[in-house]
């Protein structure tokens, strides 16, 4: 028998309003055996972790008993059915409850609004306005305020205490107040006026009526609330637009290979052969099986150049199309597709809770209860102190409804909830809010070289001619019909370059007599004239400009052939893994960030000298081992260093893992992404640049949201405890508060100044002011060679 580990289950929560409702559900859930919960107030989630045996109905009956609705989130919607998920897990029948919240929003402010006008403006009073306003109050002190009313008796029933039982309390302390005022109080006479002032006054006699504060502070907490929750519906935005980005049918290609039926995506299957048209989107994750245009993947990865795809390229569902006709087979669907992983990573970094988060609802928590308590006191010390009765429930009912634990529960979620919308649509995918943290506190940035700082993929690099023999085009289309039936990567990326000269609708020649030679090359008679492509052998035989390129390419580490025509040698390919044009731009710009970058690699030191000088680091080690580089990262933290790694192969994972934060790139390994903490889903390395500057922006506005949460209660319930704020004036300071905190969170989804490739950065670029990459102004390079003795190259 064998045992199983903690499975771990997501729960939509309703009925939260702020971050005590979040403790309250974390500790009833907690309660559980062996189960822990990790709520959020943003996203109106619960993601628990309990023992297999645990059903979803004894979790959503511990939520229940704690006061509040709870759910297991609904299935996402067949394509093509008109509803969309949002980030809460709520579609778009999500509506009729929005509308409910508006239309009650619309009458309480119809309601309201005569009231505090009557009641602020004395030159409009009249006989018996008093009675008016109380008519007009009534409902808005009943039905408007019913939310809060509903939730605080909840509450009450479950012996807790939320932001609704201050809201309620306070609206209803008001309007009782007027009742006894109206009623007992002589307040009710045919001629009473009553003037407005912004501070409490002491009483003359007549007991004042308090309406405008009765109707204020529903419609103000209500008007917040509406507000907070459109601006928190536009952090999830980046989530919803990546549900949405999936093509909802697809055409087939039929057996005679021309268009057929078109069906449902969710019918399609792996190894079907479906049409992409122009301007259409690629259906699902595939390979070309004819065609080649250009696609945009800019909503998908943020790659913002248009990329070329042709036979044989893979593409990724929900790119679109802007050149010519494709034809893709299908290679994954449904859960399986590049689209829905990223939406399942954003969806869990959005639930996952940051350690300053868990802080701020440990405050929270207590805030309620500590309210209350002060209220009373307030009471309890103006009715001590010979004031009257209506200045002493005047200054608790500003305690009980300025008090404001909303703006602290959302202070946190709502900003990470932003960055990680906004790192989806750059491309930038975070797993955990934690990462965000750590990333913060980076100084080093590790680069894996194969794949992470270069393509990975073996590409043409240059082709050199003898002088007076054929151009370097015809030269490649002969030498690219031999290679174009050879499997080594040599031969494919030849053959590859060939085809790109050519262009489309122009195929290369045939091949007769093709001959494959192990450990030599390849050869073969095209158009009449006997092609050889093979190592350079005989070196000394070659023409002198044939050997300055096979030297270049020995330099760069690159791989050179000698291709011979009815055997002369008349050109040298050289063959190699390219740098990304990016490198060098994230490199300076870490640089002008205070990040230091290293590179690392298994490769030898040329190969990793060169593409450290492409790329501008100074600090390379080479011939590292998998093991090996797990180490260096030890030692570099053991140094004193944060340590992020970059990589995107199995034998990155463990540095990965080692690292203080690890990325793996989007097209490498499941290995290396299953250790990274963010996947960079764009081949594009200043994704990395783009990570920082995005977490030191979500740091500082959660520092700037919870500064404004805590000062405003520092500051606001001292001054109504005192009588120097009117409880109409607090309901909307309070509300006021929590939208604040929402549209600071809400300027994370706006690009950053400075982002993004700087025209002519990189190399061969202008702007660098004589400065050669990767070299310091000493003119020195550490090499650290783990094949045998360490080098110092200057």
């Amino acid at each position: 028998m064998t045992a199983t580990g903690p499975v771990t289950t997501d729960l939509v929560v309703g009925g939260m309003t702020c971050a005590a409702c979040v403790g309250r559900v974390e500790k009833k859930l907690a309660r559980l055996p062996d189960v822990t919960a990790s709520v959020n107030l943003a996203t109106g989630r619960a993601r628990v972790t309990h023992p297999p045996e645990m059903s979803a109905e004894q979790l959503i009956s511990a939520v229940e008993q704690a006061g509040y609705t709870a759910e297991l989130p609904r299935p996402p919607a067949p394509a093509g059915s008109g509803t969309t998920a949002t980030a809460d897990g709520a579609g778009t029948d999500g509506a009729p409850a929005r509308d409910a919240d508006r239309d009650r929003l619309l009458g309480t402010a119809a309601l309201a609004l005569p009231v505090m006008l009557l009641s602020m403006v004395p030159a409009w009073q009249f006989n018996h306005w008093q009675w008016l306003c109380f008519t007009l109050a009534a409902p808005v002190a009943v039905w408007g305020a019913w939310p809060f009313h509903r939730l605080a008796l909840r509450g009450l029933r479950h012996s807790a205490a939320t932001m609704d039982t201050l809201v309620s309390v306070g609206a209803a302390a008001s309007f009782l107040w007027s009742v006894y005022a109206l009623f007992l109080g002589g307040a009710g006479e045919q001629n009473m006026r009553m003037p407005f002032n912004w501070l409490p006054t002491a009483g003359d006699g007549v007991a004042h009526v308090y309406l405008e504060a009765a109707v204020g502070v529903p419609l103000f907490v209500l008007t917040g609330r509406w507000l907070e929750a459109h601006a928190r519906r536009g952090t999830g935005s980046a989530l919803r637009a990546l549900a949405e980005l999936g093509a909802k049918d697809v055409e087939l290609r039929d057996r005679n290979g021309h268009g057929g039926p078109r069906i449902s995506i969710a019918e399609l299957r792996v190894g079907q052969e479906f049409l992409v048209r122009p301007g259409e989107r690629v259906a699902t994750d595939g390979v070309v099986v004819e065609g080649s245009s250009a696609l945009d993947l800019s909503l998908v990865t943020g790659e913002s150049t248009p990329v070329e795809v042709g036979p044989g390229t893979t593409v990724v569902g929900a790119a679109v199309n802007s050149g010519g006709l494709l034809v893709v087979r299908a290679t994954a669907v449904g859960a399986d597709t590049q689209l829905d992983r990223i939406t399942r990573l954003v969806t869990d970094a959005q639930a996952g809770k940051a350690r300053i988060q868990r802080l701020a609802d440990s405050i929270a928590g207590v805030f309620v209860p500590a309210i209350v308590t002060v209220a009373a006191t307030v009471l309890s010390f103006w009715l001590g102190a010979g004031a009257g009765a209506e200045a002493a429930v005047t200054a608790a009912v500003a305690v009980l409804v300025v008090a404001c634990p909303c703006a602290l529960g959302l202070a946190t979620p709502t900003a990470f909830l932003a960055a990680t919308g906004r790192g989806a649509q750059l491309g930038i995918l975070i797993r955990e809010p934690e990462a965000l943290e750590r990333l913060r506190r980076v100084d080093t940035v590790v680069f894996d070289k194969t794949g992470t700082l270069t393509t990975g993929r073996m590409t043409l690099v240059e082709a050199t001619t003898v002088p007076d023999g054929p151009a370097a085009a015809e030269v490649l289309r002969l030498a690219g019909a031999v290679e174009h039936g050879s499997e080594h990567p040599i031969g494919r990326a030849v053959a590859a370059a060939a085809r790109r000269r050519a262009g489309e609708g122009n195929a290369l020649p045939a091949a007769e007599d093709f001959r494959a030679l192990p450990g030599v090359g390849v050869s073969g008679r095209v158009e009449s004239h006997e092609i050889r492509v093979t190592g350079p052998r005989g070196r000394s035989a070659l023409p002198d400009v044939l050997r300055q390129a096979l030297d270049r390419a020995e330099r760069a580490a690159h791989t050179a052939v000698v291709v011979e025509l009815d055997g002369r040698a008349v050109a040298v390919l050289a063959v190699g893994d390219t740098v990304r044009p990016s490198s060098y731009r994230a490199v300076r710009h870490l640089r002008e960030l205070g990040i230091e970058s290293v590179l690392l690699t298994g490769d030898g030191p040329a190969a990793a000298e060169a593409v450290a000088e492409q790329a501008g680091i100074t600090h390379v080690h080479a011939g590292v081992l998998p093991q090996g580089k797990a180490e260096i990262i030890t030692e570099l933290q053991a140094a004193g260093r944060r340590v992020a790694m970059v990589g995107d192969g199995v034998n990155d994972a463990a540095a990965l893992a080692v690292a203080d934060l690890g990325m793996a790139m989007g097209a490498g390994t499941d290995v290396a992404i299953g250790a990274a903490d963010i996947t960079l889903v764009r081949e594009d390395m200043e994704a990395v640049v783009e990570a920082v500057r995005l977490t030191r922006r979500t740091l500082r506005t959660i520092r700037a949201n919870l500064g404004w949460a805590f000062g405003y209660n520092i500051l606001t319930v001292p001054l109504a405890a005192t009588g120097w704020l009117d409880p109409m004036f607090a309901a909307l300071a309070m509300s006021a508060s929590s939208v604040l905190v929402v549209g600071n969170s809400l300027r994370l989804l706006a690009p950053s100044s400075g982002t993004g490739p700087t025209p002519g950065s990189g190399p061969g670029g202008g702007g660098r002011s004589g400065h050669t990459p990767g070299r310091r102004q000493g003119g020195e390079r550490s090499l650290y060679y783990r094949g045998g003795s360490c080098l110092l190259i200057g």
